[in-house]
Formats: C-alpha cells, structure tokens, sequence
C-alpha cells in the first residue's frame, strides 16, 4: 500500500454515477440533535474482559443483539465500528486485527485482509449446527484472551444493521481505519464508496452520522455526499500522533471548517482540560460530542449538559439514560415513568439551568484542576 497522504483537494468533482453513488446522494437534509443526546457506545457498552465490573461483558458489543439492547432505553444513537472486508463487504468490528486459537495457536488477520464469509467464521455462528472459531481478543497489554461475554451474538454486517435493529435507533457509523497506515487516496475513496452505498440502500428514514479518527476520511465522507453530517473523532491531545491534526481540539476545529464537516467527537477529559475550546466551536457552527471513561459518570455528563455539549458517548447505556432522566436534562420516553419528583408540567418546561459566567467559570477550572490529577 503505498504510503500517501489523502489531500481533499485532489478528489476531482466527478458525478455521482462515476463514484458509482446513488442520485440521492446529492440531495442535502438538514440535520440538528435532538436536544442533549445520548448515544450507546458499540451497542449497549464496550467489552473489557479483564474488568471486575461485570456490565463491561453484558452482551458482545457491536453485535445485533447488543445493539437491540441498547434499544430499549431512552437514548438517540447507538455507535459502531465499520470496516471493509477485501471482497467489498463492509462489517461491524472495532479492532484493527482479529484473534482465534486452534490446538494451542494463536492465529492472528487484520479484518480487511479477510473475505465476509472468512469474517462470519469466527464466534458463535447463525446456524445452531454449526461451531465457530474461538474468538481472542488482544488486550492493551498484550495479551491474547478468549473473548467471553454473559451474551454473545454472531459478527455481522452493516447492511444486517439497517435491517434488524430498531428503525427509530439512530446510527453513529464510525469509519474505522488503522492508526499505523497512510492511506492512498484511491484506497479511501473505494472504502468509503462501499460504505455509503449500503447506507443509501438501507438507512431509509433512520438518522445517520459519520465520524472517523482519520482526517482524510472524514474530509472526503463529506466530499462524497451531503446528505449525512460528518464528525470528526479526536483524542485532544490525551495521545499523541504523527499526523498534527489529531493532537488538539484546535486542530480539529480546522478540520471541520476546511472539510466543511458538522461536528467533533472529543474524548472528555480533552475539553474539560481545554474548555475554552467549547466556545470556539460553537463560534464556528460546529456540533460538539464527547466519548471515553467519564461519561460513565452520572455529574461528569451533567456538567457537559450545562457546559453546552450537544451529547455524550457513554458505556453504561441503562445507567446514564436514567441519570439523564432524572437530573431533568431532558423529558423520560413515553413509555418510561416519570422521576417522582418531577410533574408532566415539570417535564414540559425542561431546560438549561441556569448559570453565572463566573460560576461557570469556577466549575470548569475546578473541573480541569481534577483532571489534572
């Protein structure tokens, strides 16, 4: 693969057909989140098997069956990991490599070196009949352990999605590309192709977002099409890479605004170190939404509502959603109860406390003293 930098500005303007796109992708739809959102991270939670909190390893995340799960509480999106399989099949799993074992060998594939069917091989299969790879997972530290959840579910694809989770569930389609890898423009443009066709072929009237860690890709999502809002990921400099645009919420804002993309995905602990990057980023027109560890605390999620975050990406779905509910950020589902202390009138009139620039102020450098340490 040869080691080239995506540049936008090199994509030429070709029609739709020649990029082998529907016509509709030319149609553009206004797009606002709907209110303070929250979003279910691969599902219904990430899987972390080393963890003693046995939430982490519920249900098998980006999975069907996880991400139905999540379904059932009062959130807005679910988000997950696609990729593309070397036969042109794009699926839904985070990691870059995936692991089996077989007589006491670990065996080791990048996913898109794999065809679909080599793919669906691994984990509990579809057919009840039939045994599947013992599915490994490699963890941050190295070490290869059998991916053990209390729910597990066949490995599926984005079009299964579309087709079998809950229509009114949102999807947050994160493009997922390899930290290690400069990408080809003509690479990029193949995958993302790929992608989009199964996502005008299947979304129909569901809510979409694209986001990726990958400049290049997100710039040239948003190239491609203008129908679906883009988001750039960034980890805010919480980890450093080679490519600068990924190292500050700053460099990211750029992003958007050379890309003309709709929003940033940030880790958290980024903006509540930097928060005087929120008002920039509303300054110029963008979206903003956090994702990583803290978000699984109930007062770190209200302090991103009144700081003016548009949304969170959290791990505990049930736990936040109710959190949510309860600290009046925004009215429960039709079919939930409403908090004790809250009255339909209550309910009607939710909004943003309401708060001193100087208390504000207080709150946020506090905030990222705590962060800090």
């Amino acid at each position: 693969m040869a080691l080239r930098t995506v540049l936008v500005a090199d994509v030429p303007s070709l029609p739709d057909s020649v990029y082998g796109l529907s016509e509709e992708m030319s149609k553009p739809t206004s797009f606002k989140m709907p209110g303070f959102s929250v979003i279910g991270h691969r599902g219904n939670g990430m899987n972390v098997l080393q963890s003693s909190d046995r939430r982490t390893r519920g249900f098998k995340e980006n999975s069907i069956l996880s991400f139905n799960s999540a379904a059932k509480f009062p959130i807005d999106f679910i988000e997950f990991d696609v990729q593309v399989t070397k036969d042109d099949c794009p699926v839904i799993f985070h990691d870059d490599f995936i692991y089996s074992q077989e007589n006491g060998v670990v065996n080791e594939s990048r996913v898109t070196d794999l065809s679909l069917s080599e793919f669906l091989l691994y984990g509990p299969q579809k057919e009840a009949e039939k045994i599947g790879k013992t599915l490994m997972r490699k963890s941050k530290e190295g070490q290869v352990l059998k991916w053990d959840v209390d729910s597990d579910d066949p490995l599926c694809t984005l079009q299964e999605a579309f087709e079998r989770v809950e229509q009114s569930l949102g999807f947050n389609i994160e493009l997922k590309f390899d930290d290690q890898i400069v990408y080809e423009r003509e690479f990029l443009v193949h995958v993302l192709r790929t992608v989009l066709q199964v996502v005008f072929d299947y979304a129909k009237d569901r809510p979409v977002i694209f986001s990726s860690f990958q400049p290049d890709a997100a710039q040239l999502v948003r190239e491609l099409q203008s129908t679906y809002p883009v988001y750039f990921l960034t980890d805010a400099g919480n980890q450093m890479y080679k490519d600068e645009r990924r190292n500050s919420l700053e460099e990211a804002i750029k992003v958007c605004l050379e890309g003309k993309l709709q929003g940033i995905v940030s880790e958290v602990k980024g903006v509540f170190r930097n928060p005087s990057a929120i008002a920039k980023i509303k300054e110029s027109n963008l979206s903003l939404l956090t994702y990583g560890k803290l978000n699984n605390v109930g007062e770190a999620v209200y302090m991103q509502y009144v700081m003016g975050i548009d949304g969170v990406i959290v791990d505990f779905v049930e736990e936040i959603s109710e959190s949510v509910t309860l600290m009046m950020i925004r009215p429960p589902s039709p079919s939930s109860p409403l908090p004790s202390s809250a009255s339909k009138d209550d309910v009607a009139a939710i909004a943003r406390p309401e708060f001193s620039q100087k208390e504000i102020d207080f709150l946020l450098k506090l905030l990222s003293q705590l962060i800090q340490h």
